[in-house]
């Protein structure tokens, strides 16, 4: 007969089993923690309580997670310093697939900067693009035709947004789009931290043919506020090497196409 396990009493003993076992399998429901730790769900919701307050994880929908999901708006010259040789070799592999007398769409943020600036030497380039700075770019080459979208230009990602935008989008067909991203959750979707943002987005999926998304790997299980899309709505994911396999196998399993960078 199976002894009875005896509920863990001591509140330490308790908190530094839960953070355990959050490092190791990543998240956790208050059930699963109340039946393991022999304890009633009131504990461990006031466990979790003081563990948020701390600092320590983060309480959403009866579960827990090691770190907040979420993600506040960010000035383009600061998202631009970080993760710069992730961005970088994303960036050529996103040009890579740019060919000649192609016609483009390239939403806005900073890993399409990267990208744009891998792309400049293209000949007979048609580029639709929110971002100012990816216009600046650009325009530097003859042989790119730049299309700018007008509308309000958004202070900290320096791009438009807005019902201007949006109505010139409705005079392109383009092969490919370049969209960047703020998160990727598979539970949430594809996001931004801005909603018009994000509405100006999925319209640009409507006007290309394929959707290549750009993120590195620092946006997984991230959220902003303003939802793109499902993420089996996209149809290339350009990533760098500090991707788990289980994230690259979920892609994949949702027919996904995952260019995986290595980073020097």
């Amino acid at each position: 007969m199976k002894e009875k396990q005896e509920p863990m009493s001591s509140m330490e003993e308790r908190h530094r089993a839960i953070l355990d076992i959050l490092q190791t399998q990543g998240t956790v429901s208050v059930i699963d923690l109340a039946g393991r730790l022999n304890v009633s769900e009131v504990t461990i919701r006031k466990d979790l309580t003081a563990l948020e307050a701390n600092n320590k994880l983060y309480r959403t929908h009866g579960r827990a997670i090691p770190l907040s999901p979420y993600i506040g708006n960010r000035h383009i010259n600061e998202k631009e310093k970080q993760f710069v040789a992730e961005k970088r070799e994303i960036g050529k592999a996103a040009a890579s697939m740019v060919e000649d007398n192609d016609s483009i769409l390239i939403a806005s943020g900073t890993t399409v900067i990267y990208a744009a600036r891998e792309m400049v030497n293209a000949k007979n380039l048609t580029v639709v693009t929110a971002s100012v700075s990816v216009s600046s770019i650009l325009s530097q080459n003859r042989s790119i035709d730049v299309v700018q979208l007008g509308g309000l230009v958004r202070e900290s990602s320096v791009s438009v947004v807005g019902s201007f935008a949006e109505d010139m989008l409705g005079y392109f067909n383009c092969s490919k789009l370049f969209m960047g991203a703020d998160g990727l959750d598979f539970d949430f979707g594809i996001t931004t931290t801005n909603l018009m943002e994000a509405n100006l987005n999925r319209m640009m999926m409507d006007t290309a043919q394929k959707t290549i998304v750009l993120v590195d790997s620092s946006k997984f299980g991230k959220r902003g506020c303003g939802k793109i899309c499902d993420v089996d709505k996209i149809d290339v994911l350009i990533t760098d090497d500090g991707v788990s396999k289980k994230d690259v196998d979920t892609l994949v399993n949702l027919g996904i196409e995952v260019i995986v960078v290595p980073v020097k």
